[in-house]
């Protein structure tokens, strides 16, 4: 039978998770409620207590609520909580998580879900469903459901809301799942506006060579999209075209993807081909959101709502670095490709952020901190030139057609 993780505070929401429990039961799905409540005594009776919950994250429970430190404690369940769905999904005693709760249950809930495979249904009805949702979805298919009153009792319109969410989780747990990974290699891609003639043609090329290609818009949440995907086992190749986000990552642009961005194809040892699209820029929103520190830089409107930053030398060198550095930890193929002639559509001769000292600057730091070892591939090309598109994709079938054939390990 298909279970239903149920995942809550049940000092505080314990009426409203029986009331889970009882209708995800009605739909002849079984259901496992966890506890990651601290302080009162649990209106529910848990399948999982909340001293399991504390003691997968190496914590006391007792300690945590003595500690009277609210943050602290919701940071250590969330861990716990995590810890323990991983350890149900293993076990295949899981097959979609629910939760329900204001800001503090919802970060626990949330952090416990991304810590599953992409696939596995997750939906929270949460009071925070219709604000600002990425630190709670992140990378990863959260799906939220706003609770239109506060989660505080059953009263006619929780108990529908309640409702419809405890069929949608049963429904997605018993639904039948897709057949195994498709015959097609899956490669996931990077691309901006910018860079999307070089994505286009890569792509068609890929194609024509037996791979399907998933392209990611490298706004932040897209290249974490695609490396989450990477780690879940989906994706087993790399076109990272567009490495952008590490620019707004380094300078404090609003499409940063995190510290962690180009780690993961390198750490699975999967092949991979990157390049430097649009490292020529950082993104911030309407023109007058530019931070005052940066108006007297080289600034480009792109639209109403997207205002660019051309990147300095000294910034460039340090992206050239940072980059360098992460791919000289790589564990699997992989080749490097420099477009001299320009790394997006305006920094091509005669365009708007066109900067040799800039695009030198970024090109001698990949250069001289790149272990000798790293193919290293400079073209005078710019990275949409259709040549340019073509070496990348023809590069990345050699690597992967040598990689799929060899033994190997892969990190999981």
């Amino acid at each position: 039978m298909a279970t239903v993780v149920l995942l809550g505070t049940l000092d505080t929401k314990g009426e409203e998770y029986e009331f889970l429990r009882r209708r995800v039961l009605d739909e002849g799905v079984d259901a496992l409620l966890v506890d990651t409540g601290i302080l009162g005594t649990p209106l529910a009776e848990p399948d999982i207590s909340r001293e399991q919950v504390a003691e997968a994250a190496g914590a006391d429970v007792g300690e945590l609520a003595s500690s009277e430190d609210r943050g602290a404690a919701v940071e250590a369940m969330a861990k716990g909580a995590a810890e323990i769905v991983k350890e149900l999904f293993a076990q295949d005693r899981l097959d979609a998580v629910l939760a329900l709760g204001g800001s503090g249950g919802t970060a626990i809930a949330a952090e416990a879900m991304r810590a599953l495979p992409v696939g596995v249904p997750k939906l929270i009805v949460s009071t925070m469903a219709s604000g600002d949702t990425r630190p709670y979805v992140g990378a990863v298919d959260v799906a939220l459901m706003y609770s239109v009153v506060d989660i505080a009792g059953l009263n006619p319109i929780s108990e529908r809301i309640l409702g419809n969410a405890a069929a949608a989780a049963a429904g997605m747990a018993k639904a039948e799942r897709p057949g195994g990974k498709g015959e097609k290699p899956l490669v996931g891609a990077t691309m901006f506006g910018v860079t999307t003639p070089c994505v286009t043609e890569a792509r068609k090329r890929l194609e024509e060579l037996g791979y399907e290609v998933l392209v990611f818009h490298a706004t932040g949440t897209g290249g974490q999209s695609m490396e989450a995907l990477m780690r879940s086992g989906f994706i087993t190749a790399s076109l990272d075209v567009t490495t952008t986000e590490l620019a707004d990552e380094l300078v404090g642009g609003v499409l940063s993807a995190g510290p962690d961005r180009l780690d993961a194809a390198g750490e699975l040892g999967i092949p991979q081909v990157v390049s430097l699209g649009a490292l020529d820029m950082v993104n911030f929103g309407p023109i007058e959101s530019v931070p005052a520190e940066f108006r007297e830089r080289v600034l480009y409107k792109h639209n109403p709502t997207v205002t660019l930053m051309r990147t300095t030398p000294e910034e460039c060198v340090e992206l050239g670095r940072t980059i360098a550095r992460k791919l000289n930890r790589a564990r699997g193929p992989l080749t490097v490709f420099v477009p001299l002639r320009g790394v997006s559509l305006i920094a091509t001769e005669g365009q708007v952020f066109h900067d040799p000292a800039a695009d030198e600057a970024l090109f001698g730091a990949l250069r001289e901190t790149l272990d000798p070892d790293v193919d290293l591939r400079e073209l005078d090309l710019d990275v949409n030139d259709p040549a340019f598109a073509r070496e990348l994709a023809d590069r990345l079938h050699a690597l992967y057609e040598a990689w799929s054939a060899a033994p190997r390990e892969v990190k999981a």
